[in-house]
C-alpha cells in the first residue's frame, strides 16, 4: 500500500497525483466515489457501462441505449391510452 500527502485547498480541494491518476485511470472529467469510513477516506473510480461490459462493450452500450428507447416507446404509448 502507497501512502500521498497533499495539501486541501480552499473550498476543500485536494489534487490526486499524477501516478495515483494514471495508475486508476483517473481522467480530467471523470467521476470519482469518496468512500467514509469512520476517520478515513477511500477515492475510487466506479465503473462504467463500458467497464461492466467487458470487451464487448460498445456493442452492449447499443443494445443497452436501444432497450431504453424502446421502453420509453412503451411508456409514451402507455400514457396516450
Amino acid at each position: 500500500m502507497e501512502r500521498y500527502r497533499v495539501k486541501v485547498y480552499k473550498k476543500g480541494i485536494i489534487v490526486i497525483p499524477k501516478e495515483v491518476r494514471e495508475s486508476i485511470g483517473i481522467k480530467e472529467g471523470d467521476i470519482v466515489e469518496l468512500i467514509v469510513d469512520g476517520d478515513k477516506v477511500r477515492i475510487e473510480k466506479p465503473k462504467t457501462l463500458l467497464d461492466l461490459f467487458g470487451i464487448d462493450g460498445d456493442k452492449a452500450v447499443e443494445v443497452a441505449k436501444a432497450i431504453v428507447e424502446e421502453r420509453r416507446k412503451e411508456v409514451e404509448r402507455e400514457v396516450r391510452t
